[in-house]
């Protein structure tokens, strides 16, 4: 079937009742052109400019049926490709310049957009900058302070021929963490409330004052039912809320109405219901769209809710089992597009020095990673003199990095792959994507091996001496997977995790770094120790219990990619080697998912004794690893 055709021109109308369609993106992290910018190549998993061909037919096929339509985003769409940076460091500045998501934003209609995290990483200026060009209503309901154009929350009269108008709420809220993972830029800017109280109080306000439906655009993930205040995923409480009638979710790239949430209490996965009220979360990168079908029925007090479907239309080529061909990009949203796309493609081509050899990050999870160890360099490199001149240059030096391309959620093509040879900026950007900045923080050595336990209790425990069990979750935060290089450790698989994946303690006595060892000798918990990380795991990001109130050394602002550029610039020799192995008793064996191009480096990861055992229907190559 033509995923661009509509699919049923029947009109739905009973009589008493009418139809609205919300259409629904998230985390496009500006995913606007179907174009892989790290290997510049098509990408057919990816792109609003394919995600807008369903878009049109979408709205299209509903309003042949005879339903309003309203176009919604729910936020981190500023950050995340090329695209977008080099829009910024390009015409940023330029008083007259619109900034293509708008531009994109326009050209489809959107009827709003809510904020995400990740819209803050160019700092407040730079987003009042581009969002004062926003096309339609920006909306951040728990944002208080310098918003300039962005409002608390939007009343929308619908139109419906033939009707009275739909009165539609709309809030939107994004995690309270963002003002510490954007610590440099939010501090002394904005406050950032809970997300569950906020939608509560909005709620209220926006039905005492006539609206018949309350819509949020929550960029949350769903979390736990009762995740507690300040939580990072609240999409189920949010949904539980008695004047809230629907929700448009996000944040943690995952899909609604899809398999994974099945399990949790008040979801149907199937249905795509929290609380039995529609919720929608459609992925990420353009990948689906969202559809939430909501039949109304006039009662005493205006329209109510009377009934909804929820569905997600996924572009071909976002399933690798998907036989049919790619869904076809909009013509004139790619020719729209088409200037600050080749202008992307050229600046990335610009050279800056070699890298030795070939880095990746097939194995980040479970093997070494020379990518990474040279990103530690460059972090090293660039506040050793900072570190020098703050009297501490006898304090031993040690720098923590995470993969940023991991697979997981992301799919069997989201990894790390350099040449080794001339390096250019799209290489540079493909060894660390992220916009975050270096910090310095002087800790124990005690805090340094719970930062380590932290890391490793995001791998699944497997059993000793058991076979083929998965060693990595599907759903691994491999960006909170830090390797700490200037130390050599161990990590012990088959021992309980001392922390959960959301920093939540577990088990206090639980030891999975076996051994650490700084310069050959024992590390011992009273070493005085300096550790160069990002900003974002500096200022909270992963709910590191061993980073909190951490005491910082004064740096200066430095750019972690231009830091990178800049080192590889000075042709460095090595510096630090991967600092970690696996280890696990004798006849152990465990099953690791990657990148199928891994099948030509498994030579890399030898003491593991990795078998292939072929491709899964997702894509992933499976190694069976032995111990």
């Amino acid at each position: 079937m033509d995923p661009t055709a509509p699919a049923d021109t029947r009109p739905d109308r009973e009589a008493g009742s009418v139809g609205l369609r919300i259409l629904a993106t998230t985390d496009l992290h500006m995913h606007l052109c179907a174009h892989n910018y790290y290997t510049d190549s098509p990408d057919p998993a990816s792109g609003l400019t394919r995600t807008a061909s369903l878009i049109r037919a979408a709205r299209a096929e509903a309003e042949a049926q005879g339903r309003a339509v309203l176009l919604l985003d729910n936020g981190d769409s500023l950050q995340g490709t090329p695209l977008g940076d080099v829009w910024v460091a390009e015409h940023g500045g330029s008083a007259g310049a619109v900034h293509p998501l708008m531009q994109a934003f326009a050209a489809l209609g959107y009827d709003a957009i809510g904020l995400g995290n990740h819209d803050f990483d160019f700092g407040p200026e730079m987003l009042m900058r581009i969002l004062r060009d926003a096309p339609c209503p920006v909306i951040s309901t728990n944002l208080r302070g310098e918003t300039g154009p962005i409002r608390r929350d939007l009343r929308l009269e619908v139109a419906v021929p033939g009707e009275e108008a739909i009165r539609v709420g709309l809030l939107s809220v994004l995690p309270p963490q963002t003002a510490l993972w954007n610590a440099h830029h939010v501090a002394n800017r904005f406050e950032i409330d809970d997300m569950v109280e906020a939608v509560r109080e909005g709620a209220a306000r926006l039905k005492a004052g006539g609206c018949d439906l309350v819509i949020v655009l929550a960029h949350t993930g769903l979390g736990a039912e009762d995740p507690g205040a300040g939580a990072e995923n609240a999409a189920i409480p949010i949904a539980g809320l008695a004047q809230v009638d629907a929700v448009v979710a996000g944040h943690t790239h995952q899909q609604l109405p899809g398999p994974a949430h099945q399990g949790l209490d008040a979801v149907n996965a199937g249905r795509g219901t929290i609380h039995g009220r529609p919720v929608v979360m459609p992925g990420s990168a353009g990948s689906h769209l969202g559809v939430m079908d909501l039949r109304l029925r006039r009662g005493a007090g205006g329209w109510q809710l009377d009934g909804a479907t929820v569905a997600l239309r996924g572009i071909n080529g976002a399933d690798p089992a998907e036989t049919d061909a790619p869904t076809p990009e909009d013509p004139s949203l790619t020719r729209l597009l088409g200037p600050v796309h080749e202008a992307t493609r050229s600046a990335l081509d610009q050279p800056v020095g070699r890298v030795p050899r070939r880095l990746h990050s097939y194995f980040s999870l479970f093997g070494p990673d020379h990518g990474l160890a040279l990103v530690a360099d460059a972090q090293a490199a660039a506040v050793r003199p900072a570190v020098d001149a703050a009297g501490l240059d006898s304090v031993p030096l040690l720098s923590a990095v995470a993969p940023c391309k991991f697979g997981a959620r992301a799919g069997a093509a989201a990894f790390t792959d350099v040449p080794g040879g001339p390096a250019t900026l799209r290489h540079v950007s493909d060894l660390h994507v992220y916009r975050n900045e270096l910090r310095v923080v002087r800790l124990s050595g005690a805090q340094v091996l719970d930062w380590l336990e932290m890391s490793a209790s995001l791998l699944s425990q497997i059993a000793p001496g058991a076979a083929d069990q998965p060693l990595i979750p599907q759903d691994i935060a491999g960006y909170n997977f830090d390797v700490i290089h200037g130390l050599d450790y161990v990590i012990d698989p088959t021992r309980p995790a001392r922390y959960a994946p959301d920093g939540r303690l577990r088990d206090a006595g639980a030891r999975r770094v076996t051994g650490a060892w700084l310069d050959g000798a024992e590390l011992h918990p009273g070493a005085d120790l300096l550790v160069v990380a990002n900003s974002y795991r500096v200022g909270g990001g992963g709910n590191f219990a061993a980073l909190r109130g951490a005491d910082q050394v004064p740096v200066a602002p430095t750019e972690l990619r231009e830091a990178v550029a800049d080192h590889i610039r000075t042709d460095p020799a090595p510096g630090f080697a991967p600092p970690w192995r696996l280890t696990a008793p004798p006849g152990t064996r465990a099953l690791a998912r990657t990148g199928p191009a891994a099948r030509a480096l498994l030579d890399e990861i030898a003491p593991l004794a990795p078998e292939d055992l072929g491709l899964e229907p997702d894509g992933f190559l499976q190694l069976r690893l032995r111990f």
